[in-house]
């Protein structure tokens, strides 16, 4: 065409987010508003109350706190402009807006996902080898292992955001999800952090079973239903939404899947950890204690 280029580059993005669902808008805004203040108070009670009482101060509630901080990370980069969106009758958002927005919420979510394996060695060295258990955790590996997590989900996000960063968007603008996913890589990052944690907890049922008393075998089992309750919820969840997405899925119920995925996974992992968890229960005890002497 004379050498002149007629394409337009694409500076924004068009979220169409929940507008299929105009009648139930509203609802939707209470109901994921009182899911977000949920998430961000349980998550920061249970982060507080870890730092307050001496008694967690151990390698699993260390892992804790920082899963809290992750979910509320991860949370917060999708949940405000959602929110905020409702009260759009066009939402949009930029190309760099949009590129911030999926490198905070993909590092947090590979972050989550190197830390749950962390999590999974640490029950496999506490049911496996018991004697050594305090010698293999040391404050030192702990701290290495999840800077680690961290800095996995960083260099892995930063790859993708420089790659993407790169392109020129020229087609359609209008996204049916709230947030960006690129699936092929965060796919074989989980699959392979999902592996290590199969071949954790291989070891650990096999070490429960030669455990010759029942309750022993039920206190050993119950170290690990939170944990892997929380890692069955994040990656079933997680693979059917980016299954959904790949296959070029946009329905209302594959954007209620992201909604559960990014907002109710993170609401609920404080609960999975703290209900059945004696230690959790008795460090509220002692705060109480503490705030009626005072």
């Amino acid at each position: 065409n004379n050498g002149e280029d007629n394409t337009t580059n694409i500076t924004d993005f068009v979220l169409l987010g929940f507008s299929d669902f105009p009648h139930i808008r509203a609802a939707l805004f209470v109901v994921f508003l009182v899911i977000y203040i949920l998430t961000l108070t349980w998550n920061l009670c249970l982060i507080v109350l870890i730092r307050l009482d001496s008694h967690l101060h151990t390698p699993m509630y260390f892992f804790l706190s920082n899963l809290s901080f992750i979910d509320i990370c991860y949370v917060s980069s999708t949940a405000p402009k959602m929110l905020y969106d409702f009260f759009q009758a066009k939402p949009t958002i930029t190309v760099v807006g949009c590129a911030i927005q999926y490198f905070v919420f993909s590092t947090m979510g590979l972050s989550e996902c190197g830390l749950m394996t962390v999590m999974a060695y640490d029950r496999y060295a506490a049911i496996c080898n018991p004697l050594l258990y305090s010698s293999i955790m040391s404050p030192s590996l702990c701290g290495r292992m999840v800077l680690g997590s961290y800095m996995a989900g960083l260099s892995a996000t930063l790859s993708q955001v420089c790659a993407v960063l790169q392109l020129h968007f020229c087609g359609p603008n209008v996204i049916h999800h709230f947030f960006f996913l690129t699936a092929i890589f965060t796919v074989i990052f989980g699959i392979i952090n999902a592996l290590i944690i199969m071949m954790s907890y291989v070891y650990v049922v096999i070490s429960i079973m030669k455990i010759t008393s029942a309750k022993g075998r039920t206190k050993a089992f119950n170290t690990c239903a939170s944990h892997l309750t929380a890692v069955t919820l994040f990656y079933t969840s997680g693979m059917f939404v980016y299954l959904s997405s790949s296959s070029g899925g946009s329905s209302g119920l594959d954007r209620f899947a992201a909604v559960f995925y990014t907002l109710v996974i993170p609401m609920l992992n404080p609960l999975i950890y703290s209900l059945r968890n004696k230690d959790i229960k008795d460090a509220l005890k002692r705060l109480k204690k503490r705030k009626e002497c005072c």
